[in-house]
C-alpha cells in the first residue's frame, strides 16, 4: 500500500558531475522552440487508445533480456470510495490474486511461481488515494509466457470473481496489514491528518480503511466499487520488455478491446485540499515515538509540465531546492548546528496540489531551535538569494544528471520505463525520452538566470496555505511547544535579522602532489569469468571485470582482512564508527563540504568501511572520471581527515536518530532477538545513546589510520564499463604507490557464538494489539558449494510454503519473512530465520503452523511441483543477476574474501539447479531444522494492569 503523505520530495538526485557533456556534439539539429511548444511523447513508445477508452503504452527494451514488465494502471483509489466502502479499493487489489476468470482461487500465484515469478518481487500491486497499480514481470522466452502475462492483466481489469469465501478469507490478511501499521506513527497521524487535510475528502479516505470497515467487507461492497471504477476509460496497459512491440500492441488490442465501455459511468471527480488564510498547526506526541521532527509545508498550485516553458519552470524549482539542500547540508556539519539534519523539497502532495517542504530532525528534542533555523534560512534566501557560485554548481550538477540519463537510455531497465509510463497516464508526467530531456535541459539552463530562481522564495514561502507540523516523544524531561508556542517561534523567526550567505571555494587541486608510481608486476587472465588480475609492486592485487551492462558506470570495491576484530573490546565502538568519523571529516585539505564542492562536475565517490572481519572501500564512477575515482581511493589511505566540528555534528545526528529508540516496542523485540542470537556477546549490544558515548573520535581516527596504513594485503575490484588499458597507468600511479608495510594480517575470532538448545523469550512492550514473532534455527555447517546451494533452495521453498500457509490459508499475517543464510568467517555456520506479525491471540497458532510446515518437509519432503517452482525461480533470478554490475561486484568481493572460486556461479551452479530434487531439500530440512536447537522471541503488548 502506498500513501501520499507530506514529505520532502526528491526532485532530482544530485551526484557529482562534469561540465563537458558527452552528447553535446551529437546534437546536430538546431532547436527552434518557444515556451508554448508542446512537449511531445517519446516517439519510441507505441501509444494508443482502444475504442472502449483503454489506453496502452508499449516499448521494446532488452534490459533485462528475456523479460517483460507489465502494468495495469487504474485511475481510481480510495478517494473514490463511498462512505460504506472504506478500504474496498485496497481489498480489491488483494482479491486480484484470489480468483479470476482464467485463474481460480490461488492458481494465479501458483502458476506464476511455476514460471519463476516471485510473489512480492516480480508480482505486486499498490493502492493509493487516487490510483491502483498492478505490476508483473514475466519471462519472454516463449510467446506463451508473455501471452499468459497479458491474460493476467486482462483478468485484473475485468475478470475478478470475488468469491464470497475468498473475500472473507482475504479480510484477515488485510486486517493484519492494518495491524502492522498500528503504533506511534499511526497514533500521531490520527492527530495531524485532520489538520493537513482539513476540509478535504482525503482526511477520511486512507487506503487501508479501518479495522471495522475491513471486517465488514463483503462481496457486494467490493463488486460495486469494481463495477463502478474498473472500467476501460480509467485504465491503461503498459508493457516494456524484450519483445516485438507490434506483436504486443496486437495482443493488447485483441485481449482488451472486448471489455465493454461503461454505459452510464459515474464521474471520476477530482478532490481539492482547501487553502488556508491562517497557518494550520499540529504538535503531536507519543511515548513510543523515536525522534523529534518539525516541518513547514506550503501548498502550491499544481505544476503542470506540458510545454517547454513549463519544463523551464520545473528546472528552476529543482535548482532552488538543490541549492537550499546544499546549504542545509553544510549547516548540519557544524558542531553547533541547530538541527541534526534538514531538507527542502517540492513535489506532488495529492493530485490537485503541490507542496514546498522545509523539514528538520531536531537535535536534543529542541523543536523550537530547528523550526527557527528552517525559517531563518528560508528568509535568508528570500532576502539575499543564492550566490552565483552556488548557482553555477547546481546547473553543472543538473546538466550532468540529465546527460547521464541520456547516456544510459539504451541500457535503462524496463521497470523504470514502465513506472514512468504509469505516472504519465495517471498524472500526465511528461515523457519525451532521456535524450530529448537532456537536449532540452541543455538548451534551457542558459536561459535561466539567478534572479529567476531567487524569486521563487517569495512565491513559495508565504503566510497563506502554510502548515506547521511537529512530532516528538512524550517524555517528562522534554519540553514540547504547544501549537501556539510553535507558531510564535515561526513568526518571530521571520522577523529575525539575517546576513547574506557566504562561502569559500578552494581553487587547490584535489591532490596537491601526484605520488611516485609503482608498477604492475604480474598480469594474468581468468578467462572463465572474464577477469583480469594484476599483482602490484606494493603487494596489492587488482581484479578487473569489464562489462557492457551499463554505459556510464564503473563500480569499485576493496577489502583487507582484519577489521574491528583486531581491536580490544574497549575500542570496539570507536572502531565500528571509525569509517563514519573519517567520512564526516573530508579528505586531505578539504572538509566534507569543501570536498563536495571540489567534486562538482565529477561522478566519483568512495566510501570507507570497517566491519568485524575486514576493512575496505566501496564506490563508483563514470568512466570519464576514472582518474578522480583513483585519486579518492589513494587519499582514503594517505590523507584521511579528522574534523572535530564535523565529528561533533555526527554524534549529534546519531543521538537524534536513535534518541528515544528504547521506547519503541519493535526495537525491543528486534534487540532481544539480536542479542539472544549472539549469546549476549559484548560486541552484539543494541545501538543506544550509551554506546555513542563510548565513541572516542581521536581513537577512531587512529584505528582508521592503522587499518589503512598498509595496502599490501588489499584487493581492489573494478566492475563495469572499465577500460583495462586506461586503468593500468592509473592503478600504477594511485594504487601501486600506496604504502607497503609488509604486514600479514588476518581477522580474529572474537568469540561471538550462536546459542544452543531451545531458547524461548517473551517481550512485553507497547499498547497496540499486535505481536511479532521471530524464530531462528542456527548452527555449524560444512561450508561447501553444494551445501550452501541446498540451504538457499530450502529457504526459497520455505518462503513459498510459509506464505501459502500462514498468509493464504490461515489469513493470520500480512507478509511473513523467511531467510536462509550462511557464512564462513569466523567459523562456518548457517541461520534460517522466520519472522511474522499477527494478533497476540494468534501468535501461538501461527508458530505451530510454522513448525508443522517444517515437520512436513522433514517427514515427507516437498512436492515435485514446489521444487520445480524453486528451480525456476533460481534459474530466472540468476539469469538477470549475471547481467548486473552490482551482482558481480558483490560476488567477486565475497568469493575472494572467503577464498572460493568465482567460476562456480556459472556451469556448476546451473548443474546444481538442474539436479535439485525433493530428496535433497528434505535432507537439508532434516539437517538444518533441529527442533531441539532454536531461538524464539515473541513481542506482545504490555500486560494489562490488574
Amino acid at each position: 500500500m502506498s500513501l501520499r503523505l507530506p514529505s520532502v520530495a526528491a526532485a532530482l538526485s544530485l551526484v557529482a558531475f562534469t561540465n563537458a557533456p558527452v552528447l553535446a556534439q551529437q546534437a546536430a539539429t538546431p532547436f527552434n522552440r518557444t515556451s508554448d511548444t508542446t512537449l511531445k511523447l517519446d516517439p519510441t513508445i507505441r501509444a494508443g487508445v482502444l475504442p472502449n477508452g483503454l489506453r496502452y503504452f508499449v516499448r521494446a527494451n532488452k534490459h533485462p533480456e528475456k523479460r517483460a514488465e507489465l502494468r495495469l494502471a487504474v485511475n481510481t483509489g480510495s478517494i473514490m470510495e463511498d462512505a460504506d466502502q472504506l478500504g474496498m479499493a485496497h481489498l480489491i487489489e488483494h482479491m486480484a490474486f484470489n480468483g479470476t476468470t482464467h485463474f481460480k482461487k490461488n492458481e494465479l500465484i501458483s502458476f506464476l511461481q511455476s514460471i519463476g515469478v516471485r510473489f512480492g518481487a516480480d508480482l505486486n500491486a499498490f493502492t493509493s488515494f487516487d490510483e491502483t497499480v498492478y505490476m508483473l514481470k514475466v519471462p519472454t522466452d516463449t510467446a506463451r509466457l508473455l501471452d499468459q502475462g497479458l491474460t493476467v492483466l486482462e483478468d485484473w481489469a475485468h475478470g475478478q470473481l470475488f468469491d464470497s469465501t475468498e473475500v472473507a478469507n482475504e479480510r484477515g490478511v488485510v486486517v493484519e496489514e492494518w495491524r502492522l501499521g498500528q503504533g506511534a506513527g499511526d497514533r500521531m497521524r490520527k492527530q495531524y491528518w485532520p489538520v493537513i487535510f482539513a476540509g478535504s475528502r482525503y482526511a477520511d479516505r486512507l487506503p487501508i480503511g479501518t479495522q471495522e470497515s475491513i471486517l465488514s467487507a463483503n462481496q457486494a461492497l467490493v463488486r460495486r466499487f469494481y463495477n463502478d471504477w474498473y472500467r476501460p476509460d480509467l485504465m491503461a496497459v503498459i508493457a516494456v520488455g524484450d519483445f516485438d512491440a507490434d506483436d504486443i500492441v496486437a495482443k493488447i488490442r485483441q485481449k482488451f478491446s472486448n471489455i465493454p465501455a461503461a454505459t452510464r459511468p459515474r464521474a471520476r471527480s477530482s478532490f481539492e485540499v482547501p487553502g488556508n488564510k491562517t497557518p494550520l498547526v499540529s504538535v503531536t506526541t507519543d511515548k513510543e515515538a523515536t525522534n523529534t521532527s518539525v516541518g513547514l509545508y506550503f501548498k502550491l498550485p499544481k505544476e503542470e509540465v506540458r510545454t517547454v516553458g513549463e519544463l523551464r519552470k520545473t528546472l528552476m524549482s529543482r535548482l532552488f531546492t538543490n541549492m537550499l539542500n546544499n546549504r542545509f547540508g553544510e549547516i548540519s556539519q557544524k558542531s553547533d548546528a541547530p538541527f541534526a539534519g534538514a531538507g527542502a523539497g517540492k513535489g506532488s502532495f495529492v493530485r490537485s496540489i503541490d507542496m514546498f517542504t522545509l523539514s528538520a530532525l531536531a537535535k536534543n528534542g529542541r523543536i523550537d531551535d530547528a523550526a527557527e533555523a528552517l525559517v531563518v534560512e528560508a528568509h535568508r534566501v528570500d532576502q539575499y538569494g543564492f550566490l552565483s557560485t552556488e548557482f553555477e554548481r547546481a546547473k553543472q550538477n543538473m546538466l550532468r544528471a540529465y546527460e547521464r540519463g541520456a547516456a544510459e537510455s539504451s541500457k535503462r531497465e524496463s521497470d523504470s520505463y514502465a513506472d514512468e509510463y504509469v505516472r504519465h497516464f495517471l498524472t500526465d508526467e511528461f515523457v519525451v525520452g532521456s535524450e530529448m530531456e537532456y537536449r532540452l535541459t541543455r538548451e534551457l539552463l542558459p536561459t535561466i538566470s539567478l534572479r529567476d530562481v531567487n524569486v521563487l522564495a517569495s512565491q513559495w514561502i508565504t503566510d497563506e496555505n502554510r502548515l506547521v507540523l511537529a512530532q516528538a516523544p512524550l517524555k517528562t524531561d522534554m519540553k514540547v511547544p504547544t501549537p501556539a508556542e510553535l507558531l510564535a517561534v515561526v513568526d518571530r523567526a521571520k522577523n529575525k535579522p539575517v546576513t547574506p550567505w557566504t562561502e569559500t571555494v578552494s581553487t587547490e587541486p584535489l591532490m596537491a602532489m601526484k605520488p611516485v608510481p609503482g608498477r604492475v608486476t604480474v598480469s594474468s587472465r581468468r578467462e572463465d569469468v572474464g577477469i583480469t588480475e594484476w599483482k602490484l609492486s606494493n603487494g596489492a592485487r587488482v581484479l578487473i571485470k569489464p562489462t557492457d551492462f551499463r554505459t556510464d558506470e564503473i563500480r569499485f570495491g576493496a577489502f583487507s582482512p582484519g577489521g574491528s576484530s583486531l581491536v580490544s573490546d574497549a575500542d570496539y565502538v570507536s572502531a565500528s564508527l571509525a569509517a563514519q568519523v573519517v567520512s564526516s571529516g573530508g579528505l586531505a585539505g578539504f572538509s566534507r563540504v569543501e570536498l563536495g564542492k571540489k567534486l562538482t562536475g565529477k561522478v566519483a565517490g568512495v566510501f570507507p568501511s570497517i566491519s568485524s572481519a575486514s576493512e575496505g572501500l566501496s564506490g563508483s564512477a563514470s568512466p570519464r572520471d576514472l582518474e578522480t575515482l583513483l585519486q579518492l581511493i589513494n587519499l582514503q589511505f594517505t590523507a584521511p581527515r579528522l574534523d572535530t566540528a564535523a565529528t561533533s555534528a555526527f554524534r549529534n545526528q546519531l543521538r537524534a536518530s536513535i534518541g528515544n529508540r528504547a521506547a519503541s516496542p519493535e526495537a525491543a523485540g528486534q534487540d532481544t532477538f539480536t542479542v539472544t542470537m549472539a549469546s549476549h556477546h559484548f560486541r552484539a549490544r543494541p545501538f543506544t545513546p550509551a554506546l555513542i558515548d563510548e565513541l572516542n573520535p581521536q581513537r577512531a581516527f587512529d584505528i582508521y589510520r592503522d587499518r589503512f596504513a598498509d595496502a599490501s594485503d588489499f584487493t581492489f575490484v573494478f566492475v563495469g564499463n572499465v577500460d583495462t588499458v586506461a586503468l593500468k597507468p592509473l592503478a600504477e600511479l594511485y594504487l601501486a604507490s600506496l604504502p607497503n608495510r609488509g604486514r600479514k594480517e588476518s581477522w580474529k575470532d572474537t568469540g561471538i557464538r550462536q546459542p544452543t538448545g531451545v531458547i524461548e523469550k517473551t517481550v512485553r512492550r507497547g499498547t497496540e494489539a499486535k505481536a511479532m514473532t521471530y524464530v531462528a534455527f542456527s548452527g555449524p555447517m560444512e561450508y561447501t558449494e553444494q551445501n550452501r546451494f541446498t540451504l538457499q533452495a530450502l529457504g526459497a521453498l520455505m518462503r513459498i510454503k510459509v506464505t501459502e500457509t500462514l498468509r493464504e490459508k490461515m489469513g493470520g499475517t500480512y507478509s511473513p519473512q523467511l531467510g536462509a543464510s550462511s557464512m564462513r568467517i569466523p567459523r562456518p555456520q548457517y541461520s534460517i530465520t522466520a519472522a511474522f506479525s499477527s494478533s497476540p491471540d494468534n501468535a501461538d497458532a501461527l508458530n505451530r503452523a510454522l513448525f508443522a510446515v517444517i515437520d512436513t518437509i522433514k517427514s515427507t519432503g516437498p512436492s515435485q511441483a514446489d521444487v520445480d517452482k524453486v528451480k525456476e525461480t533460481l534459474i530466472r533470478t540468476h539469469e538477470t543477476e549475471l547481467k548486473e554490475n552490482g551482482y558481480w561486484m558483490g560476488l567477486i568481493m565475497s568469493r575472494e574474501q572467503n577464498g572460493e572460486p568465482i567460476a562456480s556461479v556459472l556451469a556448476p551452479y546451473d548443474a546444481m539447479v538442474k539436479a535439485l530434487s525433493p530428496a535433497q531439500i528434505q535432507e537439508a530440512a532434516r539437517r538444518y531444522f533441529d527442533t531441539k536447537n532454536y531461538v524464539k522471541v515473541v513481542l506482545l503488548p504490555e500486560a494489562p494492569t490488574p
